[in-house]
């Protein structure tokens, strides 16, 4: 096991297993390798921020999807705000396949703690304007999650650029092993 031993093997598998999540905190831009946690895949590190950030919630909070999500992503929120009696408000998508954006700037407001779009669209293949939903959402005082497994896939990302809070992906959307993804959050909200 990593981080558990200090002979030989112990050693070689944590080196390993540290060398993977720096690998992935350079690929995804990241400032540093704590910033990566490394999950069974996207859903269960959204299911992880849901379990985590969201057990603090009470009636009157409210989070934001989009109405483009995957289903399983869309679930661990639905759970929590039943939960918790958050509320889940969605953006919808006009008729050309984008989000509504105008819709999403009205449904901001204080009760708002968390915003969470896809990167690229499963299904339409949209890619949304994740930096302008994170610059809204920031202004907004909301954190933001952003589904990558397609996004991270298919473009070059900069995460700590995209100022994001939570990014996430699979590594067999990537080409690599199943069984393997990663939650990026910023340190400071990790801590």
């Amino acid at each position: 096991n990593v981080h558990r031993g200090v002979h030989t093997l112990s050693q070689r598998a944590t080196d390993a297993y540290e060398g993977a999540r720096a690998r992935m905190a350079s690929f995804i831009g990241a400032k540093e390798a704590r910033e990566v946690v490394i999950t069974r895949g996207t859903t269960e590190a959204v299911n992880l921020l849901a379990n985590t950030f969201g057990a603090s919630w009470g009636p009157g909070d409210e989070i934001i999807v989009s109405e483009m999500e995957h289903h399983s992503n869309i679930v661990p929120w639905q759970m929590l705000c039943e939960k918790t009696g958050a509320t889940m408000k969605v953006i919808p998508i006009k008729n050309d396949g984008t989000l509504d954006i105008d819709e999403y700037k009205s449904m901001l407001n204080p009760k708002v703690k968390f915003v969470f779009v896809n990167h690229v669209s499963n299904t339409l293949g949209t890619i949304n304007p994740i930096e302008l939903i994170i610059e809204l959402a920031h202004k907004n005082n909301s954190q933001v999650l952003i589904d990558g497994a397609q996004g991270a896939a298919h473009l070059k990302i900069n995460l700590n650029e995209l100022n994001v809070d939570y990014y996430v992906a699979s590594a067999h959307k990537l080409c690599g092993p199943t069984g393997v993804g990663f939650l990026y959050g910023k340190s400071e909200l990790l801590n």
